[in-house]
């Protein structure tokens, strides 16, 4: 935008007397505070500085002297007019067509009227368009023109919000994009109408065709807004074109069935044997399983997700997935940023991961409801710009029907629109009416455009209707009478756009017949096909396979030598680099940590486990709150310059290394971080991805991705995964949150194999079960690990290993610390017990001399899960004459693993023997948060585990 005065020296030329102490006056307050006046003054100062003060004895001021004036009301008309430009920019979205059944109310959209400026439109016409609107395209020669352009451009069926986009060369391209760009009714060739108008009855017909064959069963329809699938369609052409080879989507279950037809190529006849084998609605109206077992506990067919390899032409193909999900909606969001930011890197190479955007494309599809209620979708949203987990640019649609099942907007969230969340993370959003399929693939253009050009996130949010209930099986006029009174006569959008292209002479009503009846067609040949028994396995998920032979333990150790020469390359520097002096004094110690008679704590395990690991050829990735130095300050893989800051990752300069190293710290969301390293991991399983918690209790908050995604993925879905989850555990007087990391919920969640569960005494196991876990990643073996994480016993004596433990074995089960002499007859009492306590137990044990507890052997349960039966059971049968076998915990008796333990013991327990339990008594709280009290109870179960003759 200029002044308002063309052909003129300067603007503030004519200014003078009150109009130029006004304007001198605005900016001073644009001096102090730009965005404290009007964006027309904002951009008249940007461009030509500061007004002219005035000389003394010169009231009109020296640009005034200078030349002809210019009057002053018409300098005041084109501020105005420039205000009303930015206004119809700002709030044109107020006045648009976006709600196909009028519902909304009115909105206030007297910003945008020229009477509330007091312009009259011959006002407008005396101003040039050029004064108020920059780059006006030909044609437009004055205000009026301009003005009714842009009301134009702002408030038809598609509605824009840019304003809250800070960057403004964005906003500038996102303004000038609407404003220069080819109207949607006229971008497309008679063809590409013509084909998305069958797109649309395809989609119709094949809801039509499931309410008519299906009575009453569940299907989430698309119908109100059934453009998503010609949307879906653009996208995959947009992303194909920049040379994309991965489309990666995410969505709930609304429309999802047409979106695996449509758009992923899932063959009618699998989703009608679905159908066909599906429960009685009346026997089980609950969302659960389906019973189409195959080997597999399988999901409802509403879940489940597919992949296809689509042929865009031009030697283009490009692979698009749609990711499982279950009935928690907006949770498969940073499962899907995982798998996008995965699809984008390339590994094969030491360093970080090298990411190119161009590659894979993420669509996270969302509904209006959840949208704005959902707390995983602002963790998510967050990752836009964070070095470790952005990718590009997410492309978010909202199917928005305005109802939360039978919620209604206006008590589901506390916004305008569903969409505000977006604009606190600057992401450009457009409203689109869904009756307007033109529109709505304009709207996709513009946001992979966007995301290409500026390489951000961007949302459309999809303004429709749901046409039934919430899941076609109850009666929504209960709830809605209005909405539904309204759509009993509003027509689907596949017959207002055949009305629309018949009137334009587009398509005949032959050809739309013609249409309607080759998809029915289609559909009925389909479900004969299932009826007549030719195809009834329904689909299985895209990463099925059986569990098949088990293979041979892998080799973990690695030889001496080989470690020593890896430690002494992580101690190298580069040139000039200053490691921070306590720091560096701590890190020389482990120079000699591989020698005769010295010994790695847990802290440097883990790093020789990652350095063979990468020197193995396999890739690795690191994440959590603090990851890069550890909470506890032990692990220190990125070291920071005590002089200029900079980072150096000492596994980045290992000659050793054959595949990249990447840790990030995690911004503070432990659902969207976990469910991102979960869809990595599957994604690329050839990578150890580790996530790691700031304290193991923190994991809570990431309760749905552990247990619909981790624990039950596989069965549901054949989603594999081998992902590692690092949760601090062990009681040391730091208060609930610092102590448990909850081991009772993932016991109970074990069944099926479905993952291991490990705590760990030894750094040397940490190290092999690490390496164990890398080599099995890629098998049919692969699975999660969930370890209970050290705290205190990261730098204690006890859990460091010498050398040979590393460079022979392999992780075991099951440890026994102390071996009894040649009597075991003598042994009276087996105490078994896991994790930190067993260190304890060990100490009180030296402590009182180890000689004088010949009666009492100890076993300490290292994997807990899968349950090491044989183990145990071995060493049980050594002693014959045990008759006392005792769990020990510090955990309460109601959580840790007593109940997972007690009949699995009973079950390996000599005739006759007693199974007891000691530790803490059953508690709401996992721990005290005092330390005198925590004292005094770890004390009394150690002793009540090592009295001879006590045990409760």
């Amino acid at each position: 935008m200029n002044t308002g005065v063309t052909n003129q020296l300067h603007p503030w030329q004519g200014y003078a007397g009150p109009n130029l102490g006004y304007v001198q006056e605005q900016y001073e307050r644009y001096a102090a505070d730009p965005e404290s006046v009007d964006p027309a003054f904002r951009e008249l100062f940007a461009r030509w500085g500061a007004p002219p003060l005035p000389i003394t004895g010169e009231p009109q001021g020296r640009i005034a002297a200078a030349g002809p004036g210019v009057d002053g009301e018409m300098l005041r008309k084109a501020v105005a007019a420039g205000k009303l430009v930015w206004n119809i920019r700002t709030y044109g979205h107020l006045a648009a067509d976006i709600d196909p059944l009028g519902l909304g109310a009115t909105a206030d959209t007297r910003l945008i009227e020229p009477e509330t400026y007091g312009l009259s439109p011959a006002d407008l016409e005396s101003i040039p368009a050029s004064s108020i609107w920059d780059n006006a395209p030909p044609g437009v020669a004055n205000g009026l023109e301009a003005i009714r352009r842009l009301r134009a451009a702002y408030t038809r069926t598609t509605a824009y919000e840019f304003a809250h986009v800070h960057e403004e060369r964005e906003r500038d391209w996102l303004n000038k994009r609407v404003e220069n760009g080819t109207p949607a009714d006229e971008s497309l060739t008679r063809e590409e109408r013509a084909a998305l108008l069958n797109r649309l009855i395809e989609a119709e017909q094949f809801e039509s065709f499931l309410h008519r064959t299906f009575v009453g069963q569940k299907r989430f329809s698309i119908e109100g807004n059934d453009a998503l699938v010609p949307m879906l369609d653009e996208t995959i052409r947009c992303v194909a074109r920049r040379g994309g080879s991965h489309l990666l989507i995410g969505m709930a279950h609304r429309g999802r069935l047409n979106v695996l037809a449509h758009v992923l190529g899932k063959p009618y006849v699998n989703i009608f044997a679905e159908f066909h084998h599906a429960p009685n609605k009346d026997l089980v109206p609950s969302e659960g399983s389906t019973g189409i077992n195959y080997g597999w506990t399988g999901d409802v067919k509403y879940h489940l997700g597919a992949d296809r390899n689509v042929d865009e032409g031009e030697g283009r193909s490009i692979r698009v997935v749609l990711a499982n999900n279950p009935s928690h909606l907006e949770f498969v969001n940073p499962v899907v940023e995982g798998f996008t930011r995965a699809a984008q890197e390339d590994r094969s190479a030491p360093g970080y991961p090298v990411q190119d955007f161009n590659k894979a494309a993420a669509v996270l599809i969302h509904g209006d409801a959840a949208f704005a209620g959902e707390g995983i979708v602002a963790e998510t949203l967050n990752f836009n710009r964070l070095s470790g987990y952005r990718n590009g640019g997410t492309i978010h649609l909202i199917v928005n029907n305005r109802l939360g099942f039978t919620t209604d907007s206006q008590d589901a969230r506390s916004t305008h629109y569903a969409s505000d969340l977006a604009k606190g993370y600057e992401i450009p959003v457009v409203h689109v009416n869904a009756d307007d399929p033109e529109a709505c693939l304009e709207a996709v253009r513009i946001a992979c455009e966007f995301r290409a050009r500026f390489g951000k996130d961007f949302l459309i949010d999809l303004i429709g209707y749901r046409r039934y209930g919430h899941n076609e099986s109850d009666d929504p006029e209960t709830t809605q009478p209005i909405m539904y009174g309204k759509l009993r006569n509003h027509p689907p959008v596949a017959e207002l756009y055949a009305r629309k292209l018949i009137g334009a002479g587009v398509v005949t009503e032959f050809d739309v017949e013609r249409m309607k009846r080759e998809a029915l067609a289609r559909l009925q040949e389909a479900y004969e096909e299932m009826r007549r028994g030719e195809k009834r396995e329904a689909d299985g998920g895209r990463n099925g396979g059986g569990s098949g032979a088990e293979r041979p333990e892998p080799e973990t150790a690695v030889p001496l030598d080989r470690l020593r020469d890896i430690n002494a390359a992580l101690l190298v520097r580069p040139e000039g680099f200053r490691t921070y002096p306590k720091l560096q004094r701590i890190l020389e110690r482990r120079a000699k940590a591989l020698d005769e008679g010295e010994k790695a704590d847990w802290a440097l395990a883990e790093t020789l486990a990652f350095a063979t690991i990468l020197a193995d050829g396999k890739p690795i990735r690191v994440s959590g709150q603090d990851s890069q130095r550890g909470t506890f300050a032990h692990r220190h893989l990125v070291l920071h310059d005590a002089a200029t800051g900079e980072t150096y990752c000492p596994l980045h300069g290992l000659s050793q290394a054959k595949a990249s190293f990447a840790i990030h710290n995690s911004p503070l969301s432990e659902a969207s971080v976990l469910g991102f390293d979960y869809g990595y991991n599957v994604f690329a399983p050839e990578t150890l991805v580790i996530w790691e918690a700031q304290y193991g209790d923190f994991a809570n908050a990431a309760q749905v991705i552990i247990d619909q995604f981790l624990a039950a993925g596989r069965v549901k879905w054949r989603q594999k995964s081998s992902l590692v989850l690092l949760l601090p555990h062990g009681y040391e007087g730091q208060g609930p949150e610092h102590s448990s990391a909850r081991l009772e919920r993932y016991l109970q969640l074990s069944g099926e194999n479905n993952w291991t569960v490990v705590n760990m005494t030894r750094a040397s196991q940490y190290f092999h079960l690490l390496r164990k876990q890398a080599a099995l990643s890629e098998t049919e073996e692969a699975k999660p690990l969930i370890v209970m994480a050290p705290k205190s016993l990261i730098r204690h004596p006890r859990v460091a290993s010498g050398g040979t433990e590393f460079a022979e074995g392999r992780f075991r089960p099951v440890l026994e610390p102390h071996r009894p002499g040649s009597e075991p007859e003598r042994v009276e009492r087996i105490v078994l017990c896991t994790g930190k306590v067993a260190i304890d137990l060990e100490e009180a044990m030296d402590a009182a001399g180890a000689e004088g507890f010949d009666w009492l052997h100890v076993i300490r349960v290292e994997q807990l899960y899968p349950f090491p039966a044989d183990d145990i059971a071995a060493i049980v049968r050594r002693f014959p004459n045990a008759k006392d076998l005792v769990w020990l915990q510090e955990e309460p008796r109601n959580m840790g693993a007593w109940s997972f333990m007690e009949p699995r013991i009973r079950e390996l327990a000599p005739a006759g023997a007693s199974v007891r339990y000691v530790g803490r008594p059953e508690r709401s709280s996992t721990a005290s948060g005092y330390q005198n009290v925590h004292a005094y109870e770890q004390r009394q179960l150690i002793t009540a585990a090592l009295e001879r003759g006590r045990a409760e």
